[in-house]
């Protein structure tokens, strides 16, 4: 009879190492190993396999898919908890771990792993504190101890020049939402013994939907603290415990909020959720179009974010493929802003515009900048009524427009970005007019800039007729 055998939730072999690999990544006297081993057991015994999803972010953790043979998502530096949040949210029926590192969870990560806590969200919380940074070299961490010495400490933390080491179970319990809060140590036998009771509790708290369980678990690491794994444990159990007191802070058997499964919203609500505009009558006739890679550049005031938007709406209305992309400085006027706009029959594979064959310029330095990124053969509009030089290149098609003198006609100099997509339509026809002045009502809730837009885009199509056509 076996009486000790490795987890079935293990994979068989551990393939990061090679091809039917059993010895694990992990350093000599490493927690983890023995981390990993109470939480594959409790899994077993449970019976709960094929409903865990582990959470595993940057450090010495995210080596836990490599291991357990159940759901896995690698997530970015401290932000565990944000996609353990989405998970539990969309899975009701799953059993949500985020496994978590010290400099993951209490550096980078405070934010994300505090809101969780606060918001109750369904998941059990492994927060692995060995006081430094392990895997990229043994840096100091939140946690770790005053006088201790690491790779970026080396006369040892001292509080007021690195302040003082994080107590992470104390600052969740400050929290009313949390249902299970311990903290546990790696040191011997008997305290792994107590550890595996607290893992298996955090996770029947999630069977029974319970709510926000975190386990915080004292680990050696011995290799960047310098010690045997003998000395390690010991030093543990000596040094570390007393700094962090090994307890039980919470456990309620019956939270006041109860877990409530969310309401999941059927397609047509959640295409109704997020369509940028109702729906409305267009007719659209197979047509097929050069690939648009459009920059459109000003100053931020001038419309050029909503033009952008604007445009791949009328596009999408009309039946092509369209994405739009921002980028603006931190002003929130008069700094500089581009939009990159993409229109196409086929799908499009990022919606970054880095060489357009369309430019909109509404000012003097967009066109400097974006001049030279236009490929040959492409169409650059000027807003002549701010710019005032001349194209330096020959190979392109330029039209010159006082854009914004015929916003200003008009009775709106905000509606210059209209005016300029007009003259785009007018000369590309890769949208129609008649979309843009069905889309106009849908982006704008004021009635009196609904009629002035209109008026804005009949001035610009008069323009082109007399001027360009």
């Amino acid at each position: 009879m076996v009486k000790h055998a490795k987890p079935k939730t293990f994979y068989d072999t551990f393939e990061r190492r090679g091809a039917g690999e059993k010895n694990t990544t992990y350093c000599p006297g490493c927690g983890h190993g023995n981390a990993h081993k109470l939480i594959a057991e409790v899994i077993d015994e449970l019976g709960i396999q094929d409903r865990v999803i582990f959470c595993s972010p940057v450090g010495c953790s995210v080596f836990a898919y490599y291991y357990f043979d159940t759901g896995n998502v690698q997530c970015s530096h401290g932000r565990a908890p944000a996609v353990a949040t989405g998970l539990a949210r969309a899975r009701d029926n799953a059993v949500v771990i985020s496994y978590q590192g010290d400099g993951d969870l209490a550096g980078i990560g405070m934010g994300a792993i505090m809101h969780a806590a606060n918001r109750g969200e369904h998941m059990a919380v492994f927060f692995i504190n060995n006081a430094i940074y392990g895997m990229t070299g043994g840096q100091m961490a939140p946690t770790t101890l005053v006088g201790q010495k690491t790779t970026t400490t080396p006369f040892g933390r001292t509080p007021g020049r690195e302040g003082y080491p994080i107590h992470m179970c104390e600052l969740i319990n400050e929290l009313q939402a949390p249902v299970y809060i311990e903290r546990v140590s790696l040191g011997d036998a008997a305290r792994i013994m107590r550890a595996k009771r607290a893992v298996k509790q955090a996770l029947l708290n999630q069977v029974h939907k319970k709510g926000f369980s975190f386990v915080e678990i004292l680990s050696p690491c011995p290799i960047n603290w310098k010690m045997t794994p003998i000395e390690a444990r010991k030093w543990l159990i000596e040094t570390m415990e007393p700094l962090f007191p090994v307890k039980v802070f919470r456990n309620i058997e019956e939270p006041s909020v109860k877990y409530e499964p969310p309401k999941l919203l059927s397609d047509e609500e959640l295409v109704a959720l997020f369509s940028a505009t109702k729906e409305i009558e267009i007719p659209v006739s197979p047509r097929e179009v050069e690939d648009q890679y459009i920059k459109i550049a000003g100053f931020g005031g001038q419309g050029v974010m909503s033009a952008g938007v604007f445009l791949a709406n009328c596009a999408i209305k009309e039946g092509f493929n369209a994405t739009w992309l921002p980028s603006y400085g931190p002003e929130m006027r008069g700094g500089t802003a581009n939009a990159s706009v993409i229109i196409s029959n086929n799908q499009i594979g990022t919606p970054l515009v880095s060489s357009p064959n369309v430019l909109i310029a509404m000012n003097a330095p967009s066109l400097d900048t974006f001049e030279n990124t236009v490929v040959p053969g492409g169409l650059v509009i000027v807003n002549s009524s701010l710019v005032p030089r001349k194209l330096r290149r020959e190979d392109v098609q330029t039209i010159y427009a006082p854009v914004t003198e015929i916003a200003k006609d008009v009775g709106l100099i905000a509606a210059a970005s209209v005016v300029a997509l007009t003259l785009y339509a007018c000369i590309s026809g890769a949208v129609q007019i008649e979309t843009i002045k069905k889309v106009i009502p849908l982006s704008l809730k004021k009635k009196a800039l609904v009629d002035i837009n209109l008026k804005a885009v009949e001035a610009a199509v008069e323009y082109y007729q007399k001027n360009i056509e």
